[in-house]
């Protein structure tokens, strides 16, 4: 009896350890990376900086994929573009923990699946598109909508990834399976920048809401209890009580009780999208007259700290520079024209574009009081005012948050000043002759004037 005990749990483990024993030894024998890998280049490169990344956003077992079924060209940001050129509160945010889907489409969008070395660059003589002097490849950030990188070859021998960044050590590491390209700077795909701007969207939301003076009802002598606002609702105020002091402008109220604490940080958020503009590139000229020329930048700030959202029209710099100095040198005429190139709602392209195509011509609102901006459909685009003073929407969506949105545009608006009328039009006053200025003059004492249209 005691023999049938022991060979039964002999047998329960034996089978015990076979269950154990057998997903080591599957996952044993599964093919080891080559350690001539460019893989293990990456990790073993000067690019520790970028190969800390790959670790913490657990892409290795997924590029190990993709080397295993063809060459791979890697984009490698040096380590001062992530140490110290980059944004510190944009590195924050993919630092952390649950951003960590932002973080591999961030460093996917620097692979392409191909083999594509200096020689074979655009530009350079051989391999595709040497002739336009630039090509389109795909990344494996497979969620971002526009993945594409742009691999241009220039006339002065320079290669630049995604119009943004430069070459600075092409060919730094080569092995069988793929190659490192260093760059001098980090490429942020679409849906990485607006997944940050909405998470800092949100973040600043969630402050308190500034509470108003009580009021004391008069009927029962206590003190009325507020009706209770939703989060994020807009003002009660129109936008043009709210403005600072300005030309033609009313002084903005005297903040209420709790007004230090704002429900919008709207000074970050027109920092952001001012920094946005300078390395957008091409609107230097409205980001100086934002910032240095008027304080528009710092009312733009207390309006959209208030709860108030804008759409800003910006001028490229080839626009600003038609600007003459006549129409910048009058008092106040740069303010003036910025605002009427601010409308006090919240528009996107897709939004506008929508709008005219489906009415025609839509009129908006602008902060110069009492002139609107026209818009209509034009060349399948919006185009802006009309005749000589028109603009059509060049770059959209420059930046959009939630409350700023930023449409470049490729001219400067002005109002359609009122003409004046033909001379044909002027009522010429028939002169009197002087026997009849003497009997008005007499039906004038006698108050009897009235009756005789020829006396006035």
């Amino acid at each position: 009896m005691d023999t049938q005990i022991y060979g039964a749990l002999g047998i329960l483990f034996l089978i015990f350890n076979l269950i154990l024993i057998t997903p080591i030894n599957a996952s044993s024998t599964s093919t080891p990376i080559n350690s001539n890998s460019v893989l293990v280049a990456l990790l073993d490169s000067h690019y520790t900086e970028l190969s800390e990344l790959v670790e913490k956003a657990l892409l290795l077992q997924t590029l190990e994929e993709a080397v295993s079924k063809h060459n791979i060209t890697i984009f490698a940001p040096v380590n001062e573009a992530l140490d110290k050129h980059l944004d510190p509160d944009f590195k924050r945010f993919l630092l952390e923990p649950g951003n960590l889907k932002s973080l591999q489409n961030l460093l996917l969008f620097h692979v392409i699946p191909f083999r594509v070395g200096s020689d074979d660059w655009p530009g350079s003589g051989s391999g595709p598109g040497s002739e336009s002097g630039f090509t389109h490849y795909e990344t494996l950030c497979l969620e971002e909508e526009d993945n594409w990188l742009k691999l241009t070859g220039e006339s002065s021998g320079e290669k630049v990834v995604g119009g943004l960044a430069k070459l600075t050590r092409p060919d730094d590491v080569v092995r069988h399976d793929g190659l490192i390209h260093g760059i001098e700077r980090l490429l942020v795909p679409r849906l990485v920048q607006e997944e940050f701007n909405r998470r800092r969207s949100l973040t600043s939301i969630s402050a308190v809401l500034p509470e108003g003076a009580p009021v004391v009802d008069p009927r029962t002598n206590r003190l009325k209890k507020p009706a209770p606002v939703p989060a994020g609702s807009p003002p009660e105020l129109p936008v043009y009580d709210a403005l600072a002091p300005g030309p033609s402008l009313a002084p903005a109220p005297a903040p209420g009780p709790g007004g230090a604490r704002r429900h919008f940080d709207g000074e970050s958020q027109v920092k952001d999208f001012i920094q946005t503009l300078l390395h957008y590139g091409g609107y230097n000229e409205l980001a100086d007259i934002l910032v240095n020329l008027t304080a528009l930048a710092t009312e733009m700030g207390k309006l959209v700290s208030e709860g108030y959202v804008l759409t800003v029209l910006a001028p490229n710099d080839e626009a600003m520079a038609k600007l003459t100095t006549d129409q910048l040198s009058d008092p106040g005429a740069p303010e003036q024209i910025m605002y009427y190139h601010l409308i006090p709602e919240y528009q996107t392209e897709e939004s506008m574009y929508n709008s005219v195509r489906r009415f025609g011509k839509v009129s908006y609102d602008t902060l110069r009081l009492p002139h609107k901006v026209v818009a209509e459909e034009a060349d399948g685009s919006v185009k802006f005012g009309s005749g000589e003073e028109s603009a059509y929407l060049f770059d959209p969506d420059i930046y959009t948050d939630g409350r700023i949105s930023v449409q470049g545009i490729d001219g400067v608006l002005f109002p359609v000043e009122e003409k004046p009328k033909p001379a044909g039009d002027v009522v010429v006053k028939q002169k009197r002759g002087r026997l009849l200025e003497v009997a008005c003059s007499v039906l004038g004492a006698l108050g009897k004037d009235t009756q005789f249209t020829s006396c006035y």
